[in-house]
Order: C-alpha cells, then structure tokens, then sequence
C-alpha cells in the first residue's frame, strides 16, 4: 500500500513522472494538446499570485533579522561576491565547453531558414550603469508591487528590513513577529497549491512538447547537449565542491536534498516559484538559519543566475560558429561583462530570454538566427532554473557556515578574556 512516504508520495517524483507523460502525450497528439495548456495557466497563475508577497515578506524578515547583527555586512558582501563570481565562472565555462566541443560547428539549417528574422534586434539594448541604478529604485512602491519589479521591490524591501531592525526592541519585534507570521502563511499556502503541481507540470509539458515538436531541436541538438552538459559540471561538480570546501555540509547530502526543489525549477522554469520550497529545504534540511535564508534565498532568486550566465556564453559561442565569426579577445571578454550583468537582471520568472540579444550584440554576433531558440527556450529555461536555485542554496549554507565560524570564534575570544 502506498503512503504519503512512499516513493510515489514524494512530490520531486511525482513532478517528474507528470513531466515524462506530459511529453509523452504532447509528442503523440501534437497541437492538439493545446487542449491541456488551461492546467499549467492555474498551476502558473496561482503560483504568481503569491510569489511577489512572498518575496517582499520574507526579504523584509531577512534584512530585520541581519539588520542588528554585527554579521550583516559580511553577509551582504559575501553572497553579492558569491553571485558575481559564480556568474562569471559560468560564462567562462560556457565559453570553454563552446571552443571545445563547437556545437555551430557544420550545423544544416537549410530546412529552417525561414525563421531567420531580425525583429528582435530592437530588444538587445542593456540600460546604462546609471540607468540600472536609477531604474532600482522605485518612485511608487505599490505600482511597483502591482507590475511585479523585482529589482525595485528588492531595494525598498531591503531597505525597510533595515530600518525596522534599528528600531527599539519593544516597538519592533511584534512588527518582525507579524511579518514571520505572514512569511509562514505564505509558504503555507504555497505548499498548498504544490500539490496539485503535477498536474500543471503534465498541462505545460504536453502544450509545449505539441506546440513546438521536436524538429526544431535536431538543428541546435549539439547546443542542447553541450550546454547539458555544462549545466551538470556546475550543478553536480562545481556547487558541491564549493559546499564541500567552505561548509560543515557534504556534498553528497546538499545533493541528496536538493532534489525536490531542482524537481520543482524543472516544471515551474522560476526561481521565485520554487523559492518556499528552497527555503524549506535550506532552513530544515541543510540547517541554515531563517535569518540568513530570508536574506539569501529571495535575492539569490531575483539576481542569482548563473544557468542564464551558461546559457548566454554557450549561445553566443553557437551563433558565431554558425555564421563563421572569428571572436577577438574583446569579444569574449564583452561576452563574460555581458552575459554577468545580464544574469543579474533576468528575473527569476520564466519567459523567452531577450536578455541574449544584448550578449550577441555586444560581441558583434548576426542575431537572426534567435527564433530557432525562442521556440525551445521553455526546456533550456527549465534547465538553467534547477541550476539558479542549486547556486541560491549554496550560497546560503556558505553564508551561513561562515558566519556561525565567526559567530564561534568571537565567543571563544569572550571566553578568553573572561578567564
């Protein structure tokens, strides 16, 4: 008898098996499994409608749980550090896997030439430093809140955390108490609307597998494989590794639990909708504090991307191959800028990635061949989102050891002195 701890109990199981019969049936009925769409636009919908209070509650809690302590400078610096770095390692790894393996390399697209257009050449503009900063912060919080800017519901966010968390100890923490509470409500409700996850996941994998078939995937396939296979070096080398070096966790046990959320990454393709169950995870699986997750976790899903770093670098390195682009040394290097910033302002929800444009461009790379991507973008997003959240969750057991090591030796310096 099956039971809820029974393999098929568990939800990274059952979001997988929805995935294979999603597939399954969108190869068979094709463009008629449109008829399933309706079941992944609730499971999406509802997930959306509770992502953005999420992030606003649980960054505020984060931030007035730092706010006060002595850790949160270094906190903030080490995981703004940890972001950078990744991203640019992964671009760098892009660009190497790309060289060696040459996925544009003798690719034939005589049979989809027809999709060849320029029309996305208007969208590859990156804002200026200045414009960056200034577009960060918000002139309305509620409008801000109401079209879902992440970057600007970050800043104020962050901010009012702080403020609150310098605020005398009897006015703040019924208001740090309230916000918790609200933080716990809001993965309540989430963890509900997860279960009815695969069903949506069996809607969006047969719409998508339908709509788009799997012709267009034999003229990237070398793409898509390499670019596997960077995501897994990553994901399965490079994290761990990393958790292995600088924590008390081993790797085998930060891969173990990882499971479920990278399940969920897989069939939301969104940071921020897989962000309770990361957080569930980290907090009581991988034992990291509330106040560092809260902190780590939402900003590691609104800036943290460094499957999108590996996808730009290996995308870039295609399409120069295809049309016979000799890349300068300025090139790849306009490559690695480009690709870490536009990592940082992708965000953490799913959609085609226009953000691409901006990496071909500055590199001096023909973009017309971008529509042959854009129809397969849902299964590469899938992919480099269970790699954004793996990268989150890193940094907060990273975070978090070195913190509670430096937490460790102020007290044995107390002791110390006392003595």
């Amino acid at each position: 008898m099956l039971n809820k701890d029974g393999l098929l109990g568990n939800l990274g199981v059952q979001v997988v098996i929805a995935m294979v019969v999603g597939t399954l049936v969108g190869a068979m009925m094709g463009e008629g499994a449109v008829v399933f769409a309706p079941l992944g636009a609730i499971f999406i919908n509802l997930i959306k409608m509770l992502v953005i209070p999420l992030v606003a509650v649980a960054l505020i809690s984060g931030a007035a749980g730092l706010g006060n302590s002595s850790n949160a400078g270094k906190v903030g610096m080490v995981t703004l550090g940890y972001f950078g770095l990744t991203s640019a390692l992964a671009v760098a790894l892009a660009l190497v896997m790309g060289a060696i393996f040459q996925p544009g390399i003798g690719v034939d697209t005589s049979g989809v030439e027809g999709m060849f257009s320029a029309e996305y050449a208007s969208k590859g503009e990156l804002p200026t430093f200045w414009a960056t900063i200034t577009g960060m912060i918000p002139e309305n919080v509620f409008q801000s809140l109401n079209e879902a800017n992440i970057l600007q519901i970050l800043v104020f966010c962050l901010f009012f955390g702080i403020a609150l968390s310098k605020q005398s100890k009897e006015r703040r923490d019924p208001i740090v108490n309230g916000v918790n509470t609200i933080v716990d409500s809001m993965v309540w409700m989430i963890n509900k609307v997860m279960i009815i996850a695969p069903i949506g996941v069996f809607g969006l994998m047969a719409e998508a597998v339908g709509t788009f078939g799997f012709s267009a995937l034999m003229v990237v396939f070398k793409l898509f494989l390499v670019y596997v296979a960077a995501i897994a070096i990553f994901g399965f080398v490079v994290y761990p590794l990393m958790i292995q070096v600088f924590t008390k966790t081993s790797a085998k046990k930060f891969l173990s639990v990882m499971k479920k959320p990278q399940a969920v990454a897989l069939s939301t393709s969104s940071s921020m909708a897989t962000l309770p169950v990361t957080m569930n995870t980290v907090e009581n699986e991988l034992n990291v504090k509330n106040s560092t997750a809260s902190f780590v976790l939402p900003l590691g899903a609104t800036i943290n991307m460094s499957g999108n770093a590996i996808y730009y670098g290996l995308v870039a390195i295609f399409f120069a191959q295809l049309f016979n682009i000799d890349l300068s040394m300025g090139a790849y290097i306009a490559i690695i800028l480009t690709s870490t910033l536009g990592a940082v302002g992708q965000a953490g929800v799913p959609g085609p990635s226009f953000l691409v444009v901006a990496v071909l461009l500055a590199a001096g790379i023909p973009i017309e061949g971008l529509p042959l991507l854009f129809a397969l973008d849902r299964i590469f997003d899938m992919i480099r989102t269970a790699l954004n959240i793996t990268g989150d969750a890193a940094c907060a057991v990273i975070v978090d050891s070195l913190v509670e090591e430096e937490d460790f030796e102020k007290q044995a310096e107390m002791q110390k002195q006392e003595a």
